[in-house]
């Protein structure tokens, strides 16, 4: 949590680009103490290493809605989730076959595997292409995404973005001036 609340809010200030390849780069910098240490230091690796991952994962679904066009926003932050936990699904079949090849000294008639390598493959590959995905794409930060500056709404509305800022401008004046809303926001500035 700590990762994705810190991270998020500098990628306001850095840029999402910027803040998901230098967390990317960092995480891989500890993937040597995380995937290596065997004693109690370990918990500093593990937790710093979740930080980057948080961090990084974190910035990205603000990043693809900062990417797509309005009409799609939660559909294609939606459908990367989904599509991203359909590829990771093979994770495990993807390290066991890996760490076939990194074998441990049995111990007695269990076969035994070098699971810290294999992790530090796995997780170095994900985080260079997470890196190459970044580094070759746009970026849109603080992009509006209010109706007025939907460009969208200006084919399904039939307006141009002049008429359609004015109906906005239009529905908070009303509002603004509606007795009935004008009272709940003052008895709700009261109660606060």
């Amino acid at each position: 949590m700590a990762g994705g609340i810190t991270i998020g809010y500098c990628s306001q200030i850095f840029g999402r680009r910027f803040t998901i390849i230098f967390m990317s780069i960092l995480g891989g910098l500890l993937l040597y103490p995380y995937c290596f240490v065997t004693d109690t230091k370990i918990i500093a690796p593990a937790f710093f290493e979740q930080f980057c991952i948080e961090g990084a994962w974190g910035a990205i679904p603000i990043h693809l809605m900062e990417l797509s066009p309005g009409s799609f926003r939660t559909f294609v932050v939606g459908t990367s989730y989904q599509l991203g936990n359909l590829v990771s699904s093979a994770s495990s079949t993807i390290e066991a076959t890996i760490g076939e090849r990194f074998p441990l000294p049995p111990k007695g008639t269990t076969a035994r595997y070098e699971y810290g390598k294999v992790i530090c493959i796995f997780m170095g590959c994900v985080y260079l292409y997470v890196i190459v995905m970044a580094f070759v794409g746009p970026e849109f930060r603080n992009r509006l995404f209010d109706v007025a500056h939907d460009h969208d709404m200006e084919d399904a509305t039939h307006k141009d973005h002049g008429a359609i800022e004015h109906t906005v401008q239009e529905d908070i004046t009303r509002t603004d001036l509606d007795p009935e809303k004008g009272q709940q926001r003052n008895e709700d500035v009261v109660h606060a």
